[in-house]
């Protein structure tokens, strides 16, 4: 079973591949495996610096994300009026189109690495603060009266009770916006590409486009679906092996 999505994926190329060929597409409309590979081949190092800068502001976003999201979490559950303040504009936040304010983001932060975080944190930061939020609330009550009786501070019954039951949702957010901070720094990279800054592997998208190299784009997109894949499964097995040294899976 585990090989199925292999062989899966290996069915889908071989049949690409052979549509293509039986159907003489223009390349320039739509290359076959073949030619996409051969495109890679041509420029590995280029296309992959510019897979390593993507994946940077990924990261990088992603770990912003985190503090922020654990941080504005933690804020609402030990104050209802900071619930009343935070919740609204976080799912304000969530809602706005990321490439209506991308470009105002890129203008007014002005250092494009730093523009290119800010985008990406943005569409990354919903996911891990409300599973955070949610797993802080998630303590049966009549514990929460057990901490109470035995005197215990809210302080110390949020880092004893309420964080370590907020891991799991706190895991299974930071995968989910582990794609999210992707997708992000993508969408960044693109308006940023339009504004002349040559950054990352959605600008060597961007360029190949503009110059009809097919191939090259295609594999810039199989070298972003694939970081993609590895960036879901990593963190999943890594908050796999959390839970399991803390008996919780």
């Amino acid at each position: 079973m585990k090989w199925a999505p292999a062989l899966f994926g290996l069915l889908a190329l071989a049949l690409w591949e052979a549509a293509v060929r039986i159907g003489d597409v223009p390349v320039y409309i739509l290359p076959g495996p073949i030619a996409v590979a051969s495109a890679f081949v041509a420029d590995p190092v280029g296309l992959l610096q510019s897979l390593a800068s993507t994946l940077f502001v990924t990261f990088a976003a992603l770990l912003v994300a985190a503090v922020l999201g654990v941080a504005m979490a933690v804020g609402m559950s030990a104050s209802r009026l900071a619930q009343a303040a935070i919740q609204p504009w976080a799912v304000a936040l969530q809602v706005t189109p990321l490439p209506a304010i991308a470009p105002l983001i890129i203008i007014w932060v002005g250092e494009p690495f730093a523009a290119l975080v800010v985008c990406a944190t943005i569409i990354a930061f919903f996911p891990l603060f409300a599973n955070t939020a949610t797993g802080l609330a998630s303590p049966p009550p009549e514990l929460n009266d057990l901490f109470r009786l035995y005197g215990a501070s809210r302080w110390r019954t949020m880092a004893l009770l309420r964080l370590p039951a907020a891991l799991p949702y706190f895991l299974s957010g930071l995968r989910i916006s582990g794609g999210l901070a992707l997708v992000g720094a993508v969408v960044a990279e693109l308006v940023a590409g339009t504004g002349g800054f040559a950054s990352g592997l959605a600008y060597r998208i961007l360029e190949a486009s503009f110059r009809l190299e097919m191939p090259r784009m295609f594999a810039a997109l199989f070298l972003l679906a694939l970081a993609g894949i590895l960036l879901n499964f990593g963190l999943g097995a890594a908050g796999q092996a959390i839970l399991r040294r803390r008996g919780l899976a």
